[in-house]
């Protein structure tokens, strides 16, 4: 999620509106909520249309036969329209809102802005990067349930060379100005196209490889049939193009420079990029500084564990010492897997003390798949399942899957939204799907600390892993802003983040890939992380005995995806009323 530069200070003025606001006549409540709600319900449906989406009769959401205009104009268009909202938005007397609405507007302000500020700088020329993409998202992963979603699918198949070549014109214009991802960090990244130019094995036909057997017979080979004609005739030329474009044309003519700062009006750019990942008014002088602290400390807790297991070099040394040691590699993806299992059910044993609430729903952990993890992160969560990277082993090593897990599982990323789906069933159907990386990839971090306090590290390597991982978050304020604000070279970055991090040499070039050609979005996790234990660190002080962890998280949990200042305010609110848990949750 990214907000625009005006955010930070219209929220501020939204928030303070919470607290300063006079008592007010109900029914001027009544009137500016109703006027707000409708505003944010028109938005929600006009997002859908838009995307190509609808909401099923049991508030389900599902992709239509349409894939979205990816067109410079449609996106002006949508731009334009996110200002119209916004100015609705601005004729809503914020005092005369509910406290609840007050969040809700708070929200839907930072929304809009962020269809704003992506017009301001067309970020839509630069429609990919180091570590996402157009082209890999657009085939459905698994088997789908129906005739009608298997029909949408199709027509959507039939869109995606128009969706490319949307994508590549965008791509184009933002190549001939100057802006575009950084040469340095492209090598190889067009082989995650290759699967798509290919008639056998094409990712398009997986779904129509596990059809539901309630579909008869004669239709799940008629759909299948046309599958196969749509991929020859309309997936794999479109893919085969795609690749051309990006091996003859958008590669070779990519900007040698590595700054955000060195593209057109890039100072301004990465400030907004800090204030949209972050949602925090912070300076790229002063993240850098907070970076250099909590990499020192950080250092002396590592050094802790060195003299724990009797290692007498430095951290740098330490750090290549694990990496080369086959102690902590896993023979096979299966036992890389089966690690992860493992931590995931001892998490289960502890959560119930550290949550009142618990979602019912379930999640897997999968592999990333083949086709994009040898330049994928090292995990990712989500509602249905948690994704654990298994391509080369030796640079996985077992001693970071604990904090892994607890990041991107339980009670990470797939707790985090199962979480949020059960419990926040009365959010605004516009705030269901949205999420803001301060605060998303803030919790994550907070609970690979949190691992701590429940047992789940059993080994001082582990331990390590743990602190590995936090120091590769600090590390990222530094770097983010060396290479983006202060000019740092590639080679900088790596040396930086591989003498302070047991990470592998793989996984050090793929992140510092990222950060050069995402500039901002690194940040998020640190400063998000340090914001949660902050409040959490408040919250203790100000309840004493009073204070329950279980209803701390349920409450941060239960206020859905929020920038940073809104979930400042909510634990300002739950410091206030004693350190209440959520009303239909016995804590007993």
């Amino acid at each position: 999620m990214k907000i625009a530069p005006s955010f930070s200070a219209a929220l501020s003025a939204l928030l303070l509106a919470t607290v300063a606001a006079p008592p007010i006549a109900a029914q001027e409540a009544g009137a500016s909520d109703a006027a707000l709600q409708a505003l944010y319900g028109e938005y929600y449906d006009w997002t859908l249309e838009r995307a190509g989406y609808y909401e099923t009769a049991s508030g389900e959401i599902e992709q239509g036969p349409t894939l979205s205009d990816q067109s410079a104009a449609a996106r002006e268009t949508n731009a334009a329209a996110a200002a119209a909202f916004l100015a609705r938005l601005d004729a809503i007397d914020t005092a005369a809102l509910s406290p609840t609405e007050r969040v809700n507007a708070a929200v839907l302000r930072a929304v809009l802005a962020e269809g704003i500020g992506d017009a301001t700088y067309r970020e839509w020329e630069m429609p990919f990067d180091s570590d996402s993409n157009f082209w890999t998202y657009l085939d459905a992963p698994s088997g789908l349930d129906t005739v009608r979603e298997y029909e949408d699918y199709l027509a959507r198949m039939r869109q995606v060379p128009r969706y490319l070549e949307q994508n590549v014109a965008n791509a184009r214009t933002g190549l001939a100005r100057g802006f575009s991802v950084p040469r340095a960090t492209l090598a190889g990244r067009d082989e995650s196209v290759r699967p798509y130019t290919q008639l056998e094995g094409n990712p398009f036909l997986a779904a129509f490889d596990q059809m539901p057997q309630r579909i008869p017979e004669a239709e799940r080979a008629r759909l299948r049939a046309e599958a196969q004609a749509v991929i020859a005739q309309d997936i794999v030329p479109a893919y085969t193009a795609l690749l051309a474009f990006l091996r003859d044309d958008y590669f070779p003519a990519a900007r040698e420079t590595l700054a955000a700062e060195a593209m057109p009006d890039g100072a301004a750019y990465y400030a907004q990029n800090i204030r949209q990942y972050t949602t925090l008014d912070m300076g790229a002088e002063a993240i850098h500084a907070v970076g250099l602290a909590e990499v020192a400390r950080i250092e002396a807790a590592m050094q802790a564990i060195m003299d724990e297991v009797g290692f007498s070099g430095s951290i740098a040394e330490f750090n290549e010492a694990l990496r080369s040691d086959p102690r902590f590699v896993a023979a096979t993806p299966d036992e890389l897997m089966g690690v992860a299992a493992y931590v995931q059910v001892r998490v289960d044993g502890e959560i119930e003390r550290y949550f009142g609430f618990l979602p019912r729903a379930r999640f897997s952990i999968r592999p990333v798949p083949d086709a994009i993890a040898p330049f994928y992160t090292a995990g990712r969560g989500g509602e249905d399942y948690c994704q654990i990277n298994t391509h080369d082993l030796p640079s996985r090593p077992v001693y970071n899957i604990p904090a892994l897990t607890l990041h991107e599982c339980s009670p990470g990323h797939s707790f985090q939204a199962n979480f949020q789906r059960e419990v926040t069933g009365e959010l605004p159907a516009f705030r269901r799907n949205l999420y803001f990386s301060g605060m998303g990839e803030g919790w994550g971090l907070y609970t690979e600390f949190l691992g701590e306090e429940m047992g789940i590290y059993r080994t001082p390597y582990e331990r390590y892993g743990r602190l590995s991982y936090e120091m590769w978050r600090a590390a990222r304020l530094v770097i983010d802003t060396g290479i983006h604000h202060y000019g740092w070279t590639r080679e900088q970055a790596v040396d930086y983040l591989a003498g302070r991090t047991a990470l592998s040499r793989h996984e050090v070039g793929t992140e510092v890939d990222r950060y050069i050609s995402w500039p901002g979005q690194a940040l998020a996790y640190k400063l998000g992380e340090m914001t949660i234990r902050r409040l959490r660190g408040e919250a203790e002080a100000a309840l004493g005995d009073a204070f329950d962890i279980r209803k701390f998280h349920d409450v941060v949990l239960a206020l859905g995806s929020v920038p940073l200042p809104v979930l400042e305010e909510r634990i300002a609110g739950f410091i206030a009323d004693g350190g209440q848990g959520l009303a239909d949750v016995t804590y007993d």
